[in-house]
């Protein structure tokens, strides 16, 4: 039985997990739409020892692939210090996004950017775990064609790969078959982000549901969790989190 888990809130991920029944908890170390660094809550301290495993979500603003230096500059800073505290904490992985670049600009220079940011690398205690994304037209981790390109700018470093569901749908790609197709490019899947979508297929929304209320036939999503075999993390709605896990466990 793979690992199943939550997205939970930060201040108490241990009891969070225990709320929901979950081998796994993922929480952000502040808040996801600034910048400020990382701030390690007191209660986490109770996840060591105790048989959960830990993962944690990058800030949402963090942008390593853009071309602006005021956000560019910042997000390598940002993601420095969010590796260093999860490798503190025991964390199995970072997540984070694969960003963007300007509608005008060439997406070659945001898959450099990527690279340098794996050359500058000191902390190399936590692996980098980087998420497609469900929106963007200069994405660089929306669609598989980009992923691929994203891969072979990265050849060489040890990058992993956080798959999710709600993303894949709503970023155009069919979840038939997705998890070959991921592994023929990264090789690998280490997390899956099991989650419903509210929004149609394509629609570049990223809009969780709880799993069986969005749009996404359930079957399908249970086959890249089976496909994947990796562990997973709910990031649905929290009041069906219990269900989504309970679900998760019967089915698989």
């Amino acid at each position: 039985m793979v690992r199943i888990g939550a997205h939970v809130d930060q201040d108490d991920p241990r009891g969070h997990a225990a709320a929901v029944d979950a081998d796994v908890v993922q929480f952000f170390l502040g808040d996801p739409q600034g910048w400020k660094g990382p701030v390690v809550p007191e209660k986490a301290a109770d996840l060591r020892d105790s048989g959960v495993d830990v993962y944690i979500h990058a800030p949402y603003v963090i942008n390593v692939a853009t071309a602006n230096n005021r956000i560019r500059i910042p997000s390598r800073k940002l993601l420095g210090q969010h590796l260093a505290a999860a490798a503190d904490l025991g964390a199995k992985g970072l997540i984070v996004h694969g960003g963007h670049v300007g509608k005008d600009d060439d997406p070659q220079g945001g898959f450099d950017n990527w690279r340098k940011v794996f050359e500058r690398l000191e902390d190399r205690r936590v692996p980098v775990l980087i998420e497609n994304t469900a929106g963007g037209g200069n994405a660089m981790a929306r669609k598989l064609e980009r992923i691929a390109r994203l891969w072979e700018a990265l050849d060489g470093f040890d990058v992993g790969f956080c798959l999710d569901t709600c993303h894949a749908h709503a970023g155009g790609e069919d979840l038939v078959g997705l998890v070959e197709r991921v592994r023929a490019i990264t090789g690998r899947v280490d997390l899956v982000h099991c989650n419903d979508s509210r929004d149609a297929f394509d629609s570049g929304a990223d809009r969780h549901a709880n799993l069986g209320a969005g749009r996404i036939d359930p079957e399908l999503i249970l086959g890249v969790c089976r496909a994947a075999g990796a562990p997973i993390v709910v990031e649905t709605p929290g009041a069906g989190q219990a269900d989504d896990i309970a679900f998760l466990r019967k089915h698989l």
